[in-house]
């Protein structure tokens, strides 16, 4: 059996893609999700892959879950922070409600998981995890101070638990996403798609499994030399 990995928000979209993808590659994944329980189903019943529903803005929640994925398939040594949600609206019209679901879930939730693998990571001195935040957040966005402000929360989150694991084999790196073809950038209307589209310098929205094989790397045992790093997977429309 592989090494054990935890994908949280990991059966849907870049979530299911790093999944599958991990699994391919010899990864005993466990997935997490939130609430739709018809759809973990099927996508367990699709890929072999086991499926948790874990809160991942209740660290109580992470705490049990991590201990559940650790008793059924082994130590957790790999994890991916995926999880995450928008409310989107301008900063004068958001309710402090759409404000706060969206850090704990999308911020709130990197700590809570790592806090719950950290300790066992530092026991066996090796650990590889990988935070998921986005080119909104190195960006700004019109529309996403909740959303903005919590991916840049996670690079810097990143780049300061990197410092701290770096000398027991633990690795912290973040891959920042652009406009990929998922469901969530899909609702956007046609005509503001296909501009934002024109502002990508490769003419195309990226897909899941362009962001599943950054991950796949950085999660590698070879990649013990990449921490605190962060990958910038928007097909040029970001370099930063």
């Amino acid at each position: 059996m592989g090494r054990v990995a935890i994908v949280t928000g990991g059966t849907r979209g870049i979530g299911a893609a790093i999944s599958t993808t991990l699994k391919e590659n010899g990864y005993s994944v466990a997935a997490f999700y939130a609430s739709n329980e018809e759809a973990a189903a099927a996508f367990s019943k699709e890929t072999g892959i086991s499926v948790y529903k874990v809160d991942v803005s209740d660290s109580d929640a992470c705490e049990a879950g991590v201990k559940k994925v650790a008793a059924e398939l082994g130590p957790v040594e790999v994890l991916v922070n995926n999880a995450g949600i928008t409310r989107d609206g301008t900063l004068h019209r958001m309710s402090h409600d759409s404000w706060q679901a969206v850090i704990d879930t999308n911020l709130g939730s990197c700590f809570n998981m790592c806090h719950a693998v950290i300790q066992g990571m530092r026991e066996r001195k090796f650990g590889r995890i990988v935070n998921v935040g986005s080119i909104n957040g190195q960006a700004g966005q019109y529309g996403q101070v909740n959303y903005a402000a919590a991916k840049s929360g996670i690079h810097g989150f990143t780049k300061a638990l990197a410092q701290e694991g770096a000398a027991v084999g633990i690795t912290v790196n973040a891959v920042a996403p652009g406009y990929v073809d998922t469901d969530m950038v899909r609702s956007v209307p046609p005509n503001i798609l296909e501009k934002i589209i024109e502002r990508i310098p490769v003419g195309r929205l990226g897909t899941a499994d362009d962001i599943a094989r950054g991950v796949l790397f950085l999660v590698a045992d070879q990649a013990s030399f990449v921490t605190g790093s962060t990958m910038s997977i928007n097909g040029g429309q970001h370099m930063y």
